[in-house]
């Protein structure tokens, strides 16, 4: 008898656990760009647009001032919220030359290809001879890759950009959002 109540409740957490699907959504609440060098870039405009509720997206255009750029490497840091802006998981420089140049035999580069090809057109490999642009990127559109394939808790974080040319750091992009 106590087994079988016992495969009954088994049963039933099964259930409810493949039934339940608990379903993460990425909501942007901020957007700070910094100019850290004004000779070599500025910003022509940085901003979330709230067009209601459930939908923003951020737009920036970098209008880069000393043409070509042969030499781009970004550093990207993840900060969770917790009495302040926290370190969390995540901090890796990356040179985005050779991250674009190897975009078909590397998954990861061909996976934020893709997604930087969609809205931006920061999608090719050095030189760059153009502004920079990054065009109504909205929550929905990061809401799959951050809460299907890079899952992590519930919180509110930052993502920090710091982009460099020639080795010195020009701009700081600061992404805070909320994942609920």
């Amino acid at each position: 008898m106590m087994c079988f109540k016992f495969k009954i409740l088994f049963n039933f957490l099964l259930i409810m656990y493949l039934a339940v699907e608990v379903i993460s959504v990425v909501d942007f609440k901020n957007i700070k760009c910094e100019e850290l060098d004004k000779k070599f870039n500025t910003f022509e405009y940085c901003h979330l647009k709230s067009v209601n509720r459930t939908y923003k997206y951020l737009s920036l255009k970098v209008k880069l001032l000393q043409l070509p750029v042969k030499s781009v490497k970004v550093n990207v840091a993840l900060y969770q919220r917790l009495n302040g802006y926290k370190p969390f998981l995540y901090n890796i420089t990356v040179d985005a030359c050779k991250f674009f140049k190897n975009q078909k035999s590397n998954p990861v580069a061909s996976y934020f290809y893709d997604f930087f090809r969609e809205f931006s057109n920061i999608n090719h490999s050095c030189p760059y001879n153009h502004d920079l642009v990054v065009d109504k990127l909205s929550a929905s559109a990061v809401n799959h890759r951050l809460t299907s394939i890079l899952p992590f808790p519930e919180g509110e974080y930052m993502i920090q950009m710091n982009w460099f040319a020639y080795d010195i750091n020009r701009s700081v992009f600061k992404i805070y959002f909320a994942l609920s």
